[in-house]
């Protein structure tokens, strides 16, 4: 979130321990929108889809895997690009659906974590992305620990989870999409007027289109 400035900063979605992703945020201010149930340090409770938030006045939007849990992700991504200002940025979080995290949340029942409704790739998420107006400017890949692993705190630090190691070679278990909200200004375009012909002494002086 280096780059990320402005006044408001929204996260959409609980995610870890309560409002530790916004830790690192540089905006003026950070808020946290959770769903009934995950409100625990929440500022705003309410649905994703359904934000009561005005529209055009949030400079920063993250969804740390909302789209994952969401019976509709793209009515999400709609709502999204309601509240956020011209050139905005959006930041999304995501599993890789061949990944072992993507994989191990396809092959259990109630999904993994409990609750995912279904892996996006990173390549769907861009075009709906693109379809709505947004420019990405940056894909990263993290997550270099497997599923079954005791967590970032036993690998020392945050190394394992932008880095692979060698007791970790396989692909990243995880995609982050960073967007900007273009907006294109129209230049109207003034009608040419049809040129009028002139008369003299009562005679229509011949033009480039007309004969003699």
């Amino acid at each position: 979130m280096e780059d990320v400035f402005g006044w408001e900063l929204l996260q959409i979605g609980a995610w870890g321990s309560s409002r530790e992703l916004l830790a690192r945020g540089r905006t003026r201010r950070q808020s946290l929108v959770a769903t009934p149930g995950f409100s625990a340090g929440a500022d705003i409770i309410a649905r994703p889809a359904n934000l009561p938030v005005t529209s055009d006045s949030i400079d920063a939007a993250l969804l740390p895997h909302t789209l994952e849990f969401a019976p509709d992700p793209y009515a999400i991504l709609r709502e999204v690009d309601r509240v956020l200002v011209g050139e905005g940025q959006l930041l999304i979080l995501g599993f890789r659906p061949w990944s072992l995290w993507g994989l191990r949340a396809r092959a259990t029942r109630n999904g993994f974590p409990p609750g995912m409704r279904r892996v996006l790739s990173g390549n769907l998420v861009r075009e709906w992305l693109v379809l709505l107006g947004y420019e990405v400017v940056a894909t990263t890949r993290y997550l270099y620990l497997s599923p079954w692993s005791r967590g970032p705190s036993h690998a020392k630090g945050t190394g394992r989870l932008r880095h692979p190691g060698l007791t970790y070679p396989l692909p990243a278990g995880a995609f982050l999409l960073k967007a900007r909200k273009r907006v294109y200004t129209m230049t109207p375009i003034r009608p040419r007027l049809r040129e009028r012909p002139t008369v003299l002494g009562g005679l229509v002086k011949p033009t480039t289109r007309s004969g003699l």
